[in-house]
């Protein structure tokens, strides 16, 4: 079982190249119609992530051995599909889906405020295509992410060649901190920043939480970062719920500034949260409870 996340996503060039023929030639239910074979693939081949994903649909949700591996299918045959429909809606069928907002007049609040403000998801759900909810918002604000920059370079580039041009800025986290000036200064523009805080990297700092009944480890940064800024703080996350239709949540942070650890607290909370009500969209496929050292 792959033991920690390694920092990049599997896939290759060809099949995302696959897909966008078929989507744009025969449609989003032909693209679909592919993911059949290609989720039974990686349930065979895969077989690190199969073992995660197993560990998390038997011994965290606790299904049953049988339920656990059909979901394994499952769960990669939806995954698949938000990669689709990032890839569509960013290409101009956006208009293909419909959304739904829960909490939009939170993201709202935090715009007037003008003191920008930071939005931490989860990989869970499709968190990548917020900035399509946000562009229905009236108040208009530019959004940064904070990335490792460590995805494939090629898949990037051509996902970038068929897509239209993205208006989220990127962040790169460097080791000598100097990201931290390009927040501070973004939020001073009244941004907004947008952090993942759920794949730590092996070696650096953590913070250990309780996840769906189990201790797990979570990258310090962006819960330290998060509560010592002077800005409100939102757990956001966009989840499928149907073939064309996705509901963005949010929700505000309490706890209070310099508390790091009540804030990674109620972040698990909303993370358990969408997990039962979407236990399917959970995709970190690696071994994120350690639980083969225990």
């Amino acid at each position: 079982m792959a033991a920690e996340w390694q920092g990049k996503s599997r896939g290759t060039v060809l099949g995302y190249k696959i897909f966008v023929f078929f989507m744009k030639n025969l449609g989003l239910r032909a693209a679909y119609f592919i993911l059949y074979f290609v989720a039974a693939y990686f349930c065979l081949f895969a077989m690190d992530s199969s073992k995660a994903i197993y560990y998390y649909f038997r011994h965290r949700l606790k299904y049953s051995k049988l339920r656990s591996l059909i979901s394994i299918y499952k769960s990669y045959y939806v995954f698949g599909q938000t990669i689709i429909d990032k890839v569509a809606i960013s290409s101009g069928l956006r208009d293909k889906f419909t959304y739904e907002f829960d909490g939009i007049d939170l993201i709202r609040e935090t715009i007037r405020q003008k003191k920008g403000g930071v939005l931490i998801s989860a990989h869970v759900g499709n968190f990548e295509i917020a900035e399509f909810f946000f562009g229905e918002l009236e108040e208009k604000t530019s959004i940064s992410l904070l990335t490792t920059d460590v995805e494939h370079t090629a898949i990037k580039d051509y996902i970038e060649s068929v897509t239209s041009e993205s208006s989220i800025n990127l962040i790169i986290i460097k080791e000598d901190l100097s990201h931290i000036f390009e927040i501070n200064a973004a939020l001073a523009r009244n941004e907004i920043v947008c952090i993942t805080g759920d794949r730590y990297v092996k070696g650096s700092k953590y913070l250990s939480q309780n996840l769906l009944g189990e201790e797990a480890r979570f990258p310090a940064g962006p819960f330290l970062l998060a509560s010592r800024l002077n800005v409100p703080v939102l757990f956001v996350y966009v989840m499928k719920e149907t073939t064309s239709h996705y509901h963005l949540y949010a929700r505000k942070a309490k706890a209070k500034k310099r508390d790091a650890k009540k804030l990674l607290e109620e972040y698990t909370e909303s993370v358990s949260w969408m997990l039962k009500k979407y236990p399917l969209q959970w995709f970190n496929y690696f071994d994120f409870w350690n639980s083969k050292n225990k």
